[in-house]
């Protein structure tokens, strides 16, 4: 059921144009931002987390080809 209701309530957005602005995470979710070094969106330079207690980690750089993905704790 947590599963089910984690897939349903996954947001995916391809996001193009200009450079990164990162969507801000909402209070007691999870969100992983993959950025790409253009619009073919095959070469990974970057990533993002922010974790269920708003820590945050990542790696690389930002780009405005990014996908985001968020679902909730």
């Amino acid at each position: 059921m947590l599963m089910t209701a984690a897939l349903v309530a996954t947001t995916i957005l391809a996001v193009p144009g200009s450079p990164a602005q990162a969507r801000a995470c909402p209070l007691d979710w999870y969100c992983h931002w993959v950025y790409y070094s253009d619009s073919t969106y095959t070469t990974v330079v970057g990533e993002r987390v922010t974790g269920c207690p708003g820590d945050s980690s990542g790696w690389g750089v930002r780009s405005s080809h990014q996908e985001y993905t968020e679902f909730p704790c």
